[in-house]
C-alpha cells in the first residue's frame, strides 16, 4: 500500500514537466484547458491529493502514533487540509469529467465522501472520540487510495472495453466503491475485536 501510495502521490509532479496534453488532459476541450477556475480546481485535486496520499497511509502505523503522538498529529493537519482542499476541488473538476454524466457523478459522490469522512474524522479527533476517529479516517483513507485503484483498473478497462470512455465511465465508480466496501469490514472487524 504505501509503495503505490509514494508512486501515485508523487505522479502530480509529471503535470509540470511535460507537455500539458499528456494523458487524461489530451480529452479535455482547449477552452476548458485555458479556464482558470478549472485549472485552480484541477492543480488543487491533484498536488494536495497526491500530498494527502502520500502522508495518509504513515498515519496507521501504530509505532509513530504510539511513540510520537506530537508527529502524528502534526501528519493528521497537513492530511486533513490537503484531503478536504482537495476534495472540493475534486467536487467541483468532477463536473466536466471525461464521460459525461455518469462519469461525473461517479468523481462528485468520491468527492463528497471523502470531505464528509475527513471532516467528520477531524470533529470527532477535536472531541476526543478516539474510536470514531479511527474509523473515519480508514474510510478518509479508503477514498484517498482511490487516485492508485483508479490507475490499476483503468488499463485493465480499456483492454476489456477497447473504449477510453466507457472504461473511464466505469472507473469513475470502480476507483472508490470497492475501496470503501474493504473499509467497512476493516472497520466492521476492528470493532468486533475491541468488544
Amino acid at each position: 500500500m504505501a509503495f503505490f501510495a509514494i508512486i501515485i502521490g508523487l505522479y502530480p509532479i509529471i503535470y509540470f514537466s511535460i507537455d500539458r496534453t499528456f494523458g487524461l488532459l489530451s480529452t479535455k476541450s482547449a477552452e476548458l484547458l485555458s479556464n482558470t477556475f478549472w485549472n485552480i480546481g484541477f492543480y488543487a485535486h491533484i498536488v494536495l491529493g497526491g500530498v494527502a496520499l502520500l502522508i495518509g497511509w504513515i498515519q496507521f502505523s501504530s509505532k509513530i502514533r504510539i511513540k510520537n503522538i506530537t508527529w502524528h498529529r502534526g501528519i493528521g493537519k497537513v492530511y486533513v487540509i490537503a484531503a478536504l482542499i482537495s476534495s472540493i476541488a475534486g467536487i467541483g473538476i468532477g463536473f466536466f469529467a471525461t464521460g459525461g454524466v455518469l462519469a461525473s457523478l461517479g468523481f462528485i459522490f468520491l468527492g463528497v465522501s471523502w470531505l464528509y469522512s475527513t471532516l467528520i474524522a477531524f470533529l470527532t479527533i477535536r472531541k476526543g472520540q478516539i474510536e470514531q476517529h479511527q474509523r473515519m479516517m480508514i474510510y478518509s483513507y479508503a477514498l484517498c487510495f482511490s487516485a492508485v485503484t483508479l490507475r490499476i483498473w483503468l488499463p485493465i478497462l480499456v483492454i476489456i472495453f477497447q473504449n477510453f470512455i466507457t472504461a473511464y465511465i466505469i472507473v469513475a465508480w470502480l476507483c472508490w466503491v470497492p475501496n470503501l466496501t474493504v473499509a467497512y469490514f476493516m472497520n466492521k472487524r476492528f470493532t468486533s475485536a475491541a468488544h
